[in-house]
C-alpha cells in the first residue's frame, strides 16, 4: 500500500485491517502525525497534536491486538476532535484567547466514548471563537485554509475537523452544528458531515440543555465511517434531557434495505431564505435527485410557502451569543475576534419581546417541517448556494456573491439550507455532489423526520455507490 493510499484509507478498512494485524497502530499512527505536521502549516487545521500521548496510546493499542483482547470498533484509529470538547490533561481553549491555558482534567462524555471504542484522540482541530461563525479563522490563531484551495476558507465552525479529514490527516473527525457547523465545512471541503437528531448523540457542552439546538456529531471521507462513529457516539447520557428520550437506533425503513427506491418520496427545496444558488451547486444536486429517480424514488419539487425564519434565527443565536460571551468583552475584548464582538453588540439590542417571539416562530416553522413529512420520506437541497468562499471574507459586514450578484449575508446567503434544521432538530447529512467550475466541491443535503438518521446515511450510502468520491483528493494533500 502506497503511503498516499494508507493516509486516505476509511477507518472501516483500517480498523478491519488493524484487528486482522494486517495494519500497525503505531506505524498507521506515525504516518498521520506525520503528514499532519506537513500539512498543518499549510492549512492550519489543528489547534493541538499530542505526538507523545497519541504515541503511547498506539503502543497500548497494538500489545492488545498482539495478546488477542478484545478490541473495540476503533480500534487503534486516529481521531481528532474539535477544540470545544473538554479533554483530560490536553488544553481546550474554545479558539480563545480567554483560555489559551486551559487545561481540563475530565473529558467529555464523547471523548469517552471515543477512546473505550479504541479510538486515538491524537488531535484538537481548530474552531473560532466559541464556534460562533460558519469561517474557521480568528486572532488566537489565524486562518483554518480549505486543502482544495488555499484562498478559500474552510468553513466553519468545524473547519478545522473538515479540513483535516479533506487532507488525510486522520478519517474521522468531531465536530459540532450548531447553525451548520458540521455541515458547511462538511461542503466547503468535499467530505460527509452528520448532524443528528436532537438528542440522539449527547451534547454535554451545551450550555441550555433545554434549549440546546447544537448538536454534535462526525466527520468522515466515507458514509460507512461516519457510520462507525454514529454508533459509538450515540446513546443517553445524566447530562442531556434529550438524549433520554431518544429511541434504540437498530431500525431502518423497508423501502431503504435495498437499492430499489421504489416508493421512497423525495421534496425537493431548491430555495430556502436565498434568492440565488449558484448554477453548478444546483446542477449538482440535481444529478443526486435524477439517479435517485432512476432507482424508483418518487421526486417532487416543494412548493409550500416556509418562513425559514432567517431574522428570527438571527435574534435567537446572537441573543444567546450575547449573554454567553458578553461578559468577557471587559476584560478581553481587545483579544476576541471582530465577529463575535459585533454578534454580542447586536445580540445585546434585542428584547425580551423580540426573543420570544422567535422561539414562537421556531415552533411554527418545526411544525411546517413536520407537516412535509406526511408527504415526503427526506427533503433534498443543496447543502450551501455556492463553494468555499475567500479566507479574507468579514462574515460580519460582507454580502455573499452568488454568480456574481448579491445573495445576502452569510445564513441568507452561504448557509441557508443549514441553520433551519438546528431549530427544527431533524437530522442531516451533507454529502459530496461533485465539482463547480471553479474546482471547489460541491455538497448536497439530505434532511429525515426525528430519529431517521440510519435512513438517511442508507440512502447516502447508494448516492456514493452511484456517484463515489473518496478517490477525490486535493492537491498536495
Amino acid at each position: 500500500m502506497s503511503q498516499s493510499d494508507l493516509l486516505f484509507l476509511p477507518a472501516t478498512e483500517a480498523a478491519a485491517r488493524i484487528r486482522r494485524r494486517e495494519l500497525s497502530p503505531v506505524e498507521y499512527l506515525d504516518a498521520i502525525l506525520a503528514h499532519s505536521h506537513r500539512q498543518q502549516s499549510r492549512i492550519n487545521a489543528f489547534a493541538t497534536i499530542c505526538d507523545e500521548r497519541a504515541r503511547a496510546q498506539a503502543r497500548q493499542a497494538e500489545e492488545a491486538v498482539i495478546a488477542g483482547a478484545r478490541l473495540g470498533p476503533l480500534h487503534g484509529v486516529p481521531v481528532h476532535v474539535k477544540d470545544l470538547f473538554p479533554t483530560n490533561g490536553v488544553r481546550t481553549s474554545y479558539g480563545s484567547a480567554i483560555y489559551a491555558d486551559n487545561v481540563p482534567d475530565r473529558d467529555d462524555v464523547l471523548v469517552t466514548r471515543l477512546q473505550d471504542a479504541g479510538a486515538i484522540v491524537f488531535a484538537k482541530s481548530h474552531t473560532p471563537e466559541f464556534g460562533h461563525k460558519g469561517t474557521t479563522d480568528g486572532p488566537a490563531f489565524g486562518i483554518t485554509r480549505n486543502p482544495w484551495n488555499l484562498d478559500r476558507n474552510a468553513g466553519g465552525s468545524s473547519g478545522g475537523a473538515a479540513a483535516a479529514v479533506a487532507a488525510g490527516c486522520g478519517p474521522l473527525g468531531l465536530g459540532t452544528d450548531g447553525a451548520g457547523s458540521i455541515r458547511i465545512p462538511a461542503a466547503y471541503c468535499g467530505v460527509v458531515g452528520h448532524k443528528p437528531t436532537s438528542g440522539v448523540i449527547p451534547f454535554e457542552t451545551a450550555i441550555d440543555a433545554f434549549f440546546s439546538y447544537a448538536a454534535a456529531g462526525p466527520l468522515s471521507r466515507t458514509v460507512a465511517d461516519s457510520v462507525l462513529m454514529h454508533d459509538v457516539l450515540i446513546g443517553p447520557h445524566a447530562a442531556d434531557p434529550l438524549s433520554l428520550a431518544a429511541p434504540d437506533f437498530s431500525r431502518l425503513s423497508p423501502r431503504l434495505v435495498g437499492n430499489d427506491l421504489n416508493g421512497l418520496r423525495v421534496g425537493w427545496i431548491p430555495r430556502m431564505a436565498n434568492r440565488l444558488v449558484a448554477r453548478d451547486v444546483e446542477d449538482n444536486a440535481r444529478a443526486v435527485l435524477d439517479l435517485l429517480s432512476v432507482r424508483g424514488a418518487e421526486v417532487e419539487e416543494v412548493t409550500e410557502a416556509i418562513d425559514w425564519m432567517e431574522i428570527a434565527g438571527r435574534v435567537m443565536y446572537q441573543g444567546n451569543i450575547s449573554v454567553a460571551f458578553g461578559k468577557y468583552v471587559k476584560e478581553w475584548g481587545a483579544k476576541m475576534d471582530p465577529v463575535l464582538l459585533a454578534f454580542i453588540e447586536r445580540g445585546s439590542k434585542y428584547t425580551l419581546s423580540d426573543y420570544r417571539s422567535a422561539q414562537y416562530t421556531r415552533t411554527v416553522l418545526f411544525r411546517t417541517i413536520q407537516k412535509l413529512f406526511e408527504r415526503y420520506d427526506v427533503l433534498v437541497s443543496p447543502t450551501l448556494t455556492r463553494t468555499a468562499l475567500a479566507v479574507d471574507f468579514d462574515v460580519a459586514n460582507d454580502e455573499v456573491m452568488v454568480d456574481g450578484e448579491p445573495n445576502g449575508i452569510t445564513r441568507q446567503g452561504m448557509s441557508p439550507y443549514a441553520y433551519p434544521f438546528n431549530l427544527t432538530g431533524h437530522p442531516s447529512l451533507a454529502l459530496p455532489s461533485g465539482f463547480a467550475t471553479d474546482g471547489l466541491p460541491t455538497s448536497v443535503q439530505l434532511t429525515g423526520p426525528w430519529y431517521s438518521d440510519l435512513d438517511m446515511f442508507r440512502l447516502g450510502a447508494i448516492i456514493e455507490a452511484d456517484r463515489p468520491w473518496a478517490q477525490d483528493r486535493p492537491p498536495e494533500a
